[in-house]
């Protein structure tokens, strides 16, 4: 199968996309049919495993929103479970070096480009796909998260790689690794990030980032970032439920309730 998102990052066309941690295949096919181009499944920062990022597969493989899954590291044994599982388009965090993506890229590729296992998998619709092994290694999308000092100062060479299709800039975790811990919009973090950008499109990569911030998620739009997460089914959930809590007094965000109110 073609893979629509990968098409678009080579074509420059932004691509609108909501982070999903609360492992939930139900609450995954909500936010897909919602009209994101593309959802991604956080197997880092989520209980989110193996069996549960099957169940939301299947919930929205009949949406248009594109499957992006996060594995918790970029080992490649866990690599081959995420493409076996029918993701086409992965996002690899705490990528540090141009060696480490190109390592990433043969993780992503079958012999004798990479070392990707050759199995039956729900991928190929367990075999039923034959033209699956040879158009594989085209279709996948590869994309590395850049969020560290060393991975920041590294970043035209990680873009530069052969194989990686776009890079990832990780706000939070870049603002802890350059000194402001919990300050993402701090003017250092800002700097280097719009520097990241530029030297993304340079290498002729697609840069992407996220922000809940509607006014800073344009801002990177305009800057060129290509695919761009504006916020999480987790976000959303809390500013909601904490919302309609306050308006009946009650919830984290309530004001003090004077007595016999309740």
């Amino acid at each position: 199968m073609s893979n629509i998102f990968k098409r678009a990052l080579r074509e420059q066309r932004p691509q609108i996309g909501l982070w999903q941690g609360l492992g939930s295949s139900y609450t995954a096919e909500i936010c897909a049919s919602a009209g994101f181009d593309w959802l991604l499944f956080d197997g880092e920062h989520s209980p989110t495993d193996i069996p549960v990022l099957l169940t939301q597969l299947q919930a929205v493989s009949g949406t248009k929103a594109h499957a992006i899954g996060r594995p918790p590291v970029g080992a490649p044994w866990l690599i081959k479970q995420y493409l076996d599982l029918g993701f086409q388009t992965l996002l690899v965090p705490m990528v540090n070096s141009a060696d480490e993506a190109a390592e990433l890229v043969r993780a992503c590729r079958y012999p004798p480009a990479g070392v990707r296992g050759v199995a039956t998998s729900r991928a190929s619709r367990w075999g039923r796909d034959r033209s699956y092994l040879a158009t594989a290694d085209d279709e996948i999308c590869l994309l590395v998260q850049v969020e560290t000092r060393e991975a920041i100062d590294a970043v035209a060479a990680i873009a530069s790689v052969e194989g990686v299709d776009g890079v990832f800039i990780g706000p939070s975790d870049l603002s802890a690794s350059l000194g402001h811990r919990g300050q993402p919009a701090h003017a250092e973090v800002a700097g280097r990030i719009e520097d990241a950008i530029s030297a993304i499109l340079t290498a002729g990569k697609a840069p992407g980032i996220l922000s809940a911030d509607v006014a800073t998620a344009q801002r990177y739009l305009e800057l060129g970032c290509v695919f761009v997460a504006v916020g999480t089914d987790m976000g959303l959930m809390v500013r909601a439920t904490d919302a309609l809590a306050a308006e009946f007094g009650r919830g984290a965000g309530a004001p003090p309730q004077p007595a016999g109110t309740y």
